[in-house]
């Protein structure tokens, strides 16, 4: 995309406590309170809170059962995706009404790409305007010349945040913040950057590049410096092609009977073929993940001459690559996956070849389900 590396190229739309957002929708009675979205058992964790609970501390990922503790006082919701799908379909359908690029990113939120509207930031004010009044729902924008900027502008004021920046005002802005808070820099890198004394994004964007190339690699070493310097690619185009889906579940309680586990695969095929289906997905690599309860986590995958979407195959497969691995331990949790998905009537190329990895039980992709 051509122009000026400040040109307003991208923004980046956030939902605003997305899930949370659409349950208020339908019981208004409980704005303003703490309200949390997760299961009930007591493995659960949290899928989102309000930020009303946010301010007590709750987090998505964090345990269920911590959560209750940090707010007692909590409204606890268990989680209905089929109406977060609905709404996330309504949703993103507005969006496409008003900019002809998106790339979308789960349920709640996009990329836009914004380089050809006039007045973009009138455009986007309207645009977020009319998801209130069609949906009910908050969004969150960033607008900036590349998908970093974007991204890190749309999450600095939440929730109802409008945030447009320039490389160098995002620089200054968040020059003291620590490198985490950048997509791409996780906790175990930027754990590595503090033992270097790099605290912060203005101290890692000043750092000598081969400096962090002798430590990082030249790869992420570069990278780690562009980041933090919100040098970032401005290309929206259509998502990653789906590639695999999965259905996991992890137990209240511990698992050492075979029955028990096998039963558990069967429903969880059928779910997944279900989805396969609806979307007239086929696959023909069929693996598990099995969690024991001593957090040992295993994976098994074969590959089937045709590709399927029949939960009876699907669960069969599972439930032979299960046999053959014998948990020796009770299980905590338990997946099932289809990978190398292709729509029906694509040509497909597999993954992997039948006659190798193919009736190998033991055959081993590190894939997270």
């Amino acid at each position: 995309m051509a122009g000026d590396e400040n040109e307003l190229s991208v923004a980046h739309l956030d939902a605003d406590a997305f899930y949370v957002s659409v349950e208020l929708l339908r019981r208004p009675e409980l704005r303003g309170l703490p309200v949390v979205v997760a299961h009930e058992h007591p493995r659960a964790v949290v899928t989102t809170a309000s930020y009303e609970a946010r301010r007590f501390g709750v987090g998505s990922a964090m345990p269920a059962s911590r959560a209750r503790r940090q707010c007692p006082d909590a409204v606890f919701i268990k989680p209905d995706f089929a109406a977060y799908r609905e709404a996330s379909a309504q949703m993103m359908g507005i969006v496409r009404e008003h900019v002809g690029r998106l790339e979308v990113l789960g349920l709640d939120e996009a990329y836009l790409d914004i380089h050809e509207l006039y007045s973009p930031r009138a455009a986007m004010r309207r645009l977020l305007a009319e998801i209130k009044t069609r949906t009910g729902l908050d969004c969150s924008v960033g607008i900036g010349p590349n998908r970093l900027v974007a991204k890190v502008a749309s999450d600095a004021e939440k929730p109802s945040g409008f945030v447009v920046l320039t490389r160098e005002q995002a620089c200054a802005r968040f020059a003291g913040s620590p490198p985490s808070l950048v997509p791409g820099i996780g906790p175990k890198t930027a754990a590595r950057l503090e033992q270097l004394g790099l605290t912060t994004l203005a101290a890692v964007a000043a750092a000598p590049e081969q400096a962090l190339v002798e430590r990082f690699g030249p790869n992420l070493g570069r990278d780690l410096r562009r980041r933090a310097r919100f040098e970032g690619g401005r290309t929206i185009g259509t998502p990653r092609k789906v590639v695999s889906e999965s259905r996991e579940r992890t137990f209240e309680r511990d698992i050492a009977d075979p029955g028990e586990l096998r039963d558990a695969l069967t429903r969880m095929s059928e779910e997944l073929c279900e989805g396969l289906q609806r979307r007239e997905r086929r696959g023909r690599t069929i693996g598990i993940k099995v969690r024991l309860d001593d957090f040992t986590t295993v994976t098994r995958a074969r590959t089937i001459a045709e590709p399927t979407s029949d939960a009876a195959v699907v669960g069969e497969v599972a439930r032979e690559l299960l046999a053959a691995y014998d948990p020796p331990r009770p299980v905590r949790l338990l997946g099932v996956r289809v990978a190398g998905l292709h729509r029906d009537g694509e040509e497909h190329g597999g993954e992997g070849t039948p006659g190798r990895a193919e009736g190998s039980a033991r055959a081993q992709l590190a894939m997270p389900i």
